[in-house]
């Protein structure tokens, strides 16, 4: 008995404790087979539960109502514990008596386990943690354990090969959903699929549908087609983006399904759509972005090209759309971040805007966006992209300055890409975020490029791989081959703000062949969107006096250091994986020239 509820019958007292709900599968498709037979072997199990499992891990059996058992447990780990002795009860045919229910069917629970604060007295149990126990078994299929996340943190490391993270699942009258966890393996018939959420649980949807034609000219109604397929084609390039398929849009041409509607059909959080007209030669495409949940237009627009380049598929409207699509996608889950607290947001919400956040230089943004991974990966601990993210964070923390610790960093952000492995060995993304921890943070530029030629051995249009592969090109002076890779990053890359971020390691790549012109181009196009990160200052410094330009060169390392105050040359070299090469010289030698100190 509860050592603290003991001679307390008529006493609430509030207290935290682990429900352990078990409810009989099938129990009336039994009784019907056979009634007698199946009353006895409930009550001979029910028995072996509460007479010898349930005490053996000093739990108390609180209810016995009909064909479901409440258990009571002061802490989660013997409550686990239990559950899974009576699921292997339940396999053995535990209490069964005589041969003839030894052969019947086995009787098969579904059990939920979830941690609450509640108010109990000796006989019962009361309060709203109670109904969310309660709730939580319709999670489990015949023979399945679901747990809820505080159950399933009171357990890290214990039963770790035998959970399954099922992500955020709705139940019936709750409001927000509940993240709930699989212990010891799936049953015959889950409720919820082995590996159900995957990867694209992370990733916030969209749909494009074919758009409308409002032509008079019968051969021009292809073109919403044409102009479809290619925003089709190049936001599938993006790896923070689910693009739903050609053949799933297209059967809402013409439908005037409302983007709630058209989001329900889909499965997709926004809907992209819109109709065009021609004259002249010129077709004039008005398109808008929704949000199909909260049913509100997030970007709108009026855009005219040449029908031949739409043909030709040379249209401008696409690189327009694709930049555009991106950018206010991101701003507007910005946005839900501002106005909703960390566990409340969705996973997609919390992964772009932590992408978002992490790439624009701003330290208090930047550690936000830690905030918000660290929050990711405990939500979504089998899947590697967050843990890869936060690798990649910790290694930017360094490059920014923002930390003197490169040994604890690296330990750090090598631990993260491990355990993005772990989750999955073939991840190109984690691949390429090793590589980039071993390149920048160890200077192990051997074991880096291995790294980012296995990512691409993985997922040849891996971009960030592409885009990493070919800087460190460029730390070893090899300009051609850095100014190939990262080009091709960049065309892989459709969406903002990584475009910025790309574009900087792009002025890094002009920088080793020699471009300088070329590296002006990028750096201040990059500014744009980021115009504190210190890499591409430092990029756009080095160009500047390697032509000559000494005054432009001062005024932007004179920007570096109000951001970095205490960077030198002598740090940038400790810092930078181009020092043991010949560019390492060049490079340092033009920011001495463009007035960054010695040391």
């Amino acid at each position: 008995m509860d050592s603290e509820l003991a001679g307390t019958a008529n006493v609430l007292q509030r207290v935290v404790r682990t429900i352990l709900f078990a409810d009989l599968v099938e129990s009336c498709r039994l009784a019907e087979a056979d009634e007698a037979g199946t009353a006895a072997r409930w009550r001979n199990l029910r028995a072996v539960i509460e007479n010898c499992i349930v005490p053996r891990h000093n739990g108390r059996l609180i209810r016995t109502e009909g064909d479901g058992l409440m258990m009571l447990f002061e802490h989660a780990l013997p409550a686990a514990r239990c559950a899974l002795d009576i699921q292997a009860a339940c396999r053995s045919n535990a209490g069964a008596r005589g041969e003839a229910e030894a052969a019947a069917e086995p009787l098969m629970l579904r059990q939920s386990l979830h941690e609450t604060e509640l108010f109990a007295d000796e006989r019962d149990v009361y309060g709203r943690g109670v109904n969310l126990a309660a709730r939580l078994y319709n999670l489990a299929g015949p023979g399945e354990i679901v747990m809820s996340d505080c159950v399933h943190a009171r357990l890290a490391g214990v039963f770790d090969a035998c959970e399954e993270d099922l992500g955020e699942c709705h139940l019936r009258h709750l409001a927000q959903p509940v993240h709930a966890y699989r212990l010891g393996g799936p049953g015959p018939r889950p409720v919820i699929p082995p590996n159900a959420p995957g990867a694209m649980v992370l990733r916030p949807s969209i749909a494009v549908i074919p758009f409308a034609s409002r032509c008079l000219e019968a051969n021009h109604d292809v073109l919403g087609d044409i102009l479809a397929d290619d925003i089709i084609t190049g936001l599938s390039g993006s790896d923070e983006l689910r693009v739903i398929s050609r053949l799933s849009t297209a059967m809402l041409r013409e439908r005037g399904a409302s983007a709630a509607q058209a989001g329900a059909l889909l499965d997709a959080r926004y809907v992209l759509s819109g109709a065009y007209r021609t004259h002249g030669g010129k077709i004039v495409l008005t398109v808008e972005l929704a949000d199909t949940k909260l049913e509100c237009v997030v970007w709108g627009e009026t855009l005219t090209d040449s029908i031949d380049a739409v043909v030709a598929g040379e249209s401008t409207l696409v690189a327009h759309i694709h930049t555009s699509v991106g950018t206010r996608i991101i701003t507007h889950e910005l946005e839900r971040t501002r106005s909703h607290s960390l566990p409340t947001l969705e996973s997609s919400t919390l992964l772009l805007s932590s992408i978002a956040l992490m790439h624009r230089g701003v330290r208090d943004e930047f550690e936000r966006a830690g905030q918000m991974l660290d929050v990711l990966a405990e939500r979504a601990r089998s899947q590697a992209t967050p843990y890869a993210w936060l690798a990649k964070w910790h290694v930017l923390r360094f490059n920014r300055g923002w930390t003197s610790d490169r040994v604890g960093e690296a330990h750090s952000a090598l631990a993260c890409a491990r355990r993005a492995l772990d989750a999955d060995s073939r991840s190109s993304m984690a691949l390429a975020v090793e590589g980039f921890v071993r390149t920048n943070l160890l200077k192990q530029i051997d074991a880096g490029e291995d790294c980012y030629e296995r990512a691409l051995e993985a997922n040849p249009n891996d971009s960030l791989a592409w885009l990493l592969k070919g800087t460190l090109h460029a730390f070893k002076g090899e300009g051609e081959e850095a100014v190939a890779s990262t080009g091709h990053a960049l065309a892989l890359s459709p969406l903002d703000p990584l475009r910025s971020f790309y574009e900087s390691l792009c002025a890094t790549a002009a920088l080793s062949a020699r471009q300088y012109a070329r590296v002006i181009e990028l750096a201040e196009h990059s500014l744009r969107n980021g115009p504190n990160n210190t890499s591409t200052l430092r990029a756009l410094a080095i160009a500047q006096a390697e032509l000559g330009l000494v005054d432009d060169a001062r005024l932007t390392i004179g920007k570096v250091l109000a951001i970095e105050p205490h960077l030198t040359v002598r740090s940038f070299l400790e810092r930078s994986p181009s020092a043991a090469f010949e560019t390492g010289r060049i490079w340092s030698d033009a920011l001495r020239r463009a007035g960054l100190p010695l040391q």
